[in-house]
């Protein structure tokens, strides 16, 4: 059985188009808000309506502009979001009636030979019906009015667009059923603004499905789409908006754009670090890095624009002195050069991705464990505390995704700081786990006779 049929919602700006989206899904997942043009990717998520499984697109306001302008480039990504769409949802403004834009945006979607649905948003209450009446005119049938910040309607809308939907053919005796239950890795595309992130996931996607440009801070929203990179199931991809420092973030849009970058990070299974080789590793890039690891994701750094450096040698040679020096938490990250742009060196991305999620997933035998843990505490005795040696007992996995590991012992929740590095960077190299996050818990034992002396 092939993808669930596509529902693309389109429109003029500001007529409620996410809002109706998040309605549509059950999440509030597209980013809402008073200023026009929130939207400017198409954005996906997979949902049920009147019993079908549908995929729900969110798609940009539809505008007139010069040609190569931003606007123009939000136009051309919601035509090709529409071309996808078995039915097309046509959201109009109730309360500021029927405008010229609208009218415009209407004769284009006829000559798009698509099913559209007439949404009237906003119409709240018996007046808001009213006014919905007057959607009459843009020749596209009946309007449906419904207030998607409300929740008005939507029953409605659901019967309709199943209606309107192609026969829902069931899978072939034999046949192979959704990619449900083939293993998706959640991949988050983050970095700082203008780092090359989208173009990125274009070029991996091989189509341009996200807006790229020399704007920085083009993003707004995080946005996923699927590929099948034949590496072992479904590659999860999400492009985020670039993450500033939290001083420089202005509140509203920019912080709401912040938050579902980190949301989208915090969801994830593996991060690629998308940075501008050009520019160097940036304060701000390792903050980012740090937060994945406190976050215990796996990580690939992707150092983009690779092919605008002049002396490579020296510019790797310095970004790596840097990782050593800064970002020790994540000693031995794996590090490739790309050209989004260009496409060169994005075949070792992919593997990389691969390599890094099977080692954030590593389980360690514990026989094998302890056999380490003994020789480590031969060679480097733990240290004395308060006048008394820590006795370390044993160790044990807790859990992968990332590494997580126990330590047993007398006192041994107050093992000094540099000895859990020692045992940290024991384990990363002995056990193959560099890159990854390594999480380290300390058991003490508890003495019962300590409160009666």
């Amino acid at each position: 059985m092939g993808a669930p049929p596509a529902i693309a919602i389109v429109g003029r700006p500001n007529v409620g188009k996410s809002t109706l989206f998040n309605r549509l899904v059950g999440r509030r997942l597209a980013i809402v808000a008073d200023t026009p043009g929130v939207t400017r990717d198409a954005k996906e998520f997979e949902a049920e309506l009147a019993g079908r499984h549908v995929t729900v697109i969110d798609t940009g306001g539809l505008e007139e502009a010069a040609p190569g302008s931003l606007a123009a480039r939000m136009r051309a990504a919601a035509g090709a979001a529409m071309r996808r769409a078995a039915v097309v949802l046509f959201v109009v403004d109730a309360r500021a009636g029927v405008t010229a834009a609208d009218t415009e945006i209407a004769a284009w979607l006829r000559r798009q030979k698509r099913p559209v649905l007439l949404i009237a948003n906003k119409a709240e209450g018996r007046a808001g019906h009213a006014a919905a009446l007057e959607a009459y005119a843009l020749g596209l049938g009946e309007p449906i009015a419904v207030s998607a910040e409300h929740g008005e309607g939507i029953d409605v809308l659901a019967e309709a667009v199943a209606a309107a939907l192609p026969a829902d053919d069931a899978p072939a005796e034999g046949e192979e059923g959704t990619d449900d239950a083939v293993p998706t890795l959640r991949l988050a595309i983050i970095g700082r603004p203008n780092a090359g992130k989208s173009t990125l996931l274009n070029r991996l996607l091989g189509e341009e499905r996200v807006i790229t440009g020399p704007e920085p801070g083009l993003t707004r929203d995080a946005i996923a789409v699927r590929i099948n990179d034949g590496g072992g199931g479904i590659i999860e991809l999400v492009d985020t908006a670039g993450l500033r420092r939290r001083a420089r973030v202005e509140a509203g849009l920019e912080s709401m754009s912040t938050s579902s970058s980190i949301e989208a990070l915090k969801r994830a299974e593996l991060v690629v670090l998308v940075v501008d080789a050009a520019a160097g590793v940036h304060d701000q890039d390792l903050q980012i890095a740090r937060l994945i690891e406190r976050e215990g994701r796996a990580c690939v750094i992707a150092l983009n624009k690779w092919d605008a450096v002049t002396d490579r040698t020296a510019a790797r040679r310095a970004i790596n002195d840097r990782l050593m020096t800064s970002l020790a938490q994540l000693r031995g990250v794996e590090v490739v050069t790309v050209s989004a742009l260009s496409g060169s060196g994005l075949e070792t991305l992919l593997p990389a991705v691969r390599r890094a999620h099977a080692i954030w997933n590593r389980r360690v035998p514990t026989a094998e464990l302890n056999r380490w843990f003994e020789g480590a505490l031969a060679r480097h005795a733990p240290p004395m505390v308060e006048g008394r040696r820590l006795k370390l007992r044993y160790i044990t996995q807790a859990k992968a995704r990332p590494p997580s590991f126990v330590v047993f012992g007398t006192r041994a929740e107050q093992l000094p700081e540099d000895y859990q590095r020692y045992l940290v960077n024991g384990l990363r190299e002995t056990f193959g786990l560099p890159g990854t996050p390594i999480r380290l818990r300390l058991r003490g034992t508890r003495n019962p006779f300590a409160e009666e002396r």
